[in-house]
């Protein structure tokens, strides 16, 4: 127990399992959307709107959760997101109608975006130094719910139906629930309602939109590996589609790993230098998806991507943590906002690009961005360091 009256390490543990649950939430829909849509006779514009609808409720749930924890706490607004997530995850189960399906989906999204946004706001408001380190450990349980996922649905789905699984899966979110009404958390602004004109006067601040808008092309590097690179590495390299996904799911494990690492290495080097760094590696790995041409060095390029890329939002929420003190749920918000509108975009620009000149721009689209971090990386150094002096 600390002199602040809570328990550090209950409280990341809190944390960390609330980051593993959006981990799940963010492959839980993918994972049996096939079964969802037979179940429902989807067709395929039904099918895309539905999956339009997690990264809406993420988004949605990203805007909010600052303000609602500068308004109320850190431990109402985590329990809420558990229980978003848990009533999103039996509704799938119990749905009767479209409707109610979509809603369900949506709830999915929502609670997964609340605790994403509250898991890092809760561990950088504990973290008294080494922001990015701690914030880089709570991104490991994010690949641990990511990667876990599909590998326990694929181990039951021969013994049970996904209705039973996504109600055992729901029903067991309660354990984490008890925990968290059990423990402390530390106090948040706990302002006086909702705090939207501070928050509005934040969204002004050149430095805070600098690093909003460095996550903007992070988030969009990550959002068009996950959902281009089997499609580029199918139509473009002309691999087969086991190996591509493969090839997908080694750029999630060296992301995790890596984060490990960071652990480590972010409380020994300047987590800025560890950035510029890393985006040298991604640009790298880019290189090698569009010049290589075998499964070993596709494999190499997308470790290489992982690895560069594993950094960046321990990194920026790190700084964020350590300069906005008083509103950093706020702060959280507006930055985690911006960076998940850049995921949308980024992934809407590729459809359209590729339907004229085809998938073959993927890498060409990763690797500018990875050049306007870069630029932004650098003005923002400069603002920084004039802000704090």
């Amino acid at each position: 127990m600390t002199n602040k009256g809570y328990h550090k390490g209950y409280v990341f543990t809190a944390a960390c399992i609330g980051m593993l649950l959006f981990g799940v939430v963010m492959i839980s829909l993918g994972s049996i959307l096939p079964e969802v849509s037979g179940k429902f006779v989807l067709n395929e514009a039904q099918t895309g709107f539905l999956t339009t609808l997690l990264p809406l409720g993420i988004l949605v749930g990203s805007l909010v959760f600052g303000p609602l924890i500068d308004w109320l706490s850190y431990k109402k607004i985590l329990i809420a997101g558990s229980i978003f997530t848990l009533l999103g995850l039996e509704g799938i189960v119990f749905a009767k109608s479209t409707i109610f399906l979509q809603a369900s989906v949506f709830c999915i999204g929502l609670g997964g975006g609340v605790l994403n946004g509250t898991t890092n706001a809760i561990v950088s408001e504990i973290s008294e130094e080494n922001h990015s380190a701690n914030l880089s450990l709570l991104g490991v349980f994010f690949g641990i719910g990511a990667l876990g996922t599909p590998v326990v649905l694929g181990l039951w789905k021969g013994l049970y139906s996904f209705e039973t699984i996504f109600a055992l899966l729901g029903g067991l979110i309660t354990l984490p629930v008890l925990f968290f009404l059990m423990i402390r958390f530390p106090k948040s602004a706990e302002t006086k309602g909702l705090p939207i004109q501070e928050g509005l006067k934040m969204a002004k601040d050149p430095v805070l939109l600098l690093f909003g808008f460095i996550l903007f092309f992070q988030s969009g590097i990550e959002g068009l590996t996950n959902n281009w690179t089997t499609t580029y590495l199918e139509t473009i390299k002309e691999m087969k589609s086991a190996n591509a996904l493969f090839i997908l799911s080694s750029f999630v494990g060296a992301i995790t790993i890596t984060r490990i690492a960071l652990g480590k290495i972010l409380r020994m080097f300047p987590p800025l230098k560890v950035m510029v760094v890393g985006f040298f590696i991604v640009f790298i790995g880019g290189l090698i998806l569009q010049y290589g041409d075998s499964y070993t060095l596709f494999i190499a390029g997308m470790m290489a991507m992982g690895v560069g890329l594993a950094a960046g939002f321990p990194v920026i929420l790190g700084y964020i943590g350590q300069l906005y003190t008083h509103l950093s749920g706020t702060a959280f918000s507006i930055v985690i906002t911006i960076a998940l509108i850049g995921n949308v975009l980024t992934n809407y620009l590729m459809g359209q690009v590729s339907q004229y000149h085809g998938t073959g721009v993927f890498p060409y689209l990763i690797l500018t961005s990875v050049l306007m971090v870069l630029i932004l990386l650098y003005i923002t150094n400069k603002k920084y360091n004039s802000k704090i002096s």
